[in-house]
């Protein structure tokens, strides 16, 4: 999914493009934030979020990306990422993840959140604090120039540590005027990723997907992008665009209305 290109340093004006991209895309999550309850369908979130996306100008990443459907990718309970909206119905105990790309004048802002529905049993829970917890120590280990190796080493070990392990197979990525582009973003260290460096003006994503049992994953042949837990077991995921500053990471899709850094599910 990367495009393989020389890594993207972006200018000042360029990296107020991509602020812009990415405040939109918090807001669009934020609109939809309230509507994210039992009793509404994922496909319901996907016409609200395409309607939204269209009706400011701007438009759906997803929809049409390597004949993706929807313009936007709802992933519920044991669904790890990429998950099309359909007509499921959500219910009270139900966790979901609500996955949003905007493009604003050619630049996209990209991040998901996992919702938990009512009464969630601790399992959910738990794996869904964990993730949100990762992505944060994950910016929060980040410095002008380091290794992208630093967010696998500051997941796995708290992911592992709860008694979780960390999807492999799907990673961030870098993030521009494309959506996918070099470096890409593992949530794990391995061989590239203790040489790749994020230096300042390089935006990228922090999403780390986090599984309940174990990390294995399993594609739907039948859609060809639905990815659940091979278990069956629940997966949770949160996900921010970062901008790499001259003084370290700039969180670029904070929502007003969602949670913050320390916050307990």
């Amino acid at each position: 999914m990367l495009t393989k290109q020389r890594k993207l340093i972006l200018s000042e004006t360029q990296r107020d493009m991509m602020r812009a991209a990415g405040q939109a895309n918090a807001a669009l999550l934020d609109y939809v934030r309230p509507h994210v309850k039992p009793g509404i369908t994922t496909g319901k979130i996907d016409q609200m979020i395409h309607d939204w996306t269209y009706g400011h100008g701007y438009r759906a990443a997803t929809l049409g990306y390597q004949k993706y459907p929807k313009s936007c990718c709802t992933s519920v309970n044991e669904v790890i990422c990429h998950g099309i909206p359909d007509d499921y119905e959500l219910k009270e105990g139900d966790i979901i993840n609500v996955d949003i790309t905007t493009v604003v004048d050619g630049w996209h802002g990209d991040q998901s959140e996992t919702f938990l529905l009512g009464e969630v049993g601790d399992e959910k829970r738990a794996v869904t604090q964990c993730a949100f917890d990762c992505m944060h120590l994950a910016i929060d280990a980040l410095t002008p120039g380091c290794r992208v190796a630093t967010i696998g080493e500051a997941v796995v070990p708290e992911a592992e540590g709860r008694g979780f392990t960390v999807v492999r197979e799907y990673v961030g990525h870098g993030l521009g005027k494309q959506f996918h582009l070099d470096p890409s973003i593992p949530h794990f260290p391995n061989r590239q990723s203790r040489i790749d460096r994020l230096f300042p003006g390089m935006c990228f994503t922090i999403e780390p997907m986090i599984n309940a049992g174990s990390r294995y994953t399993q594609c739907d042949k039948a859609d060809g992008w639905t990815v659940r837990t091979r278990d069956g077991r629940p997966s949770a995921q949160f996900e921010h665009s970062i901008l790499m500053t001259e003084s370290g990471p700039e969180i670029l899709t904070q929502t007003k209305d969602g949670p913050q850094k320390g916050h307990k599910f």
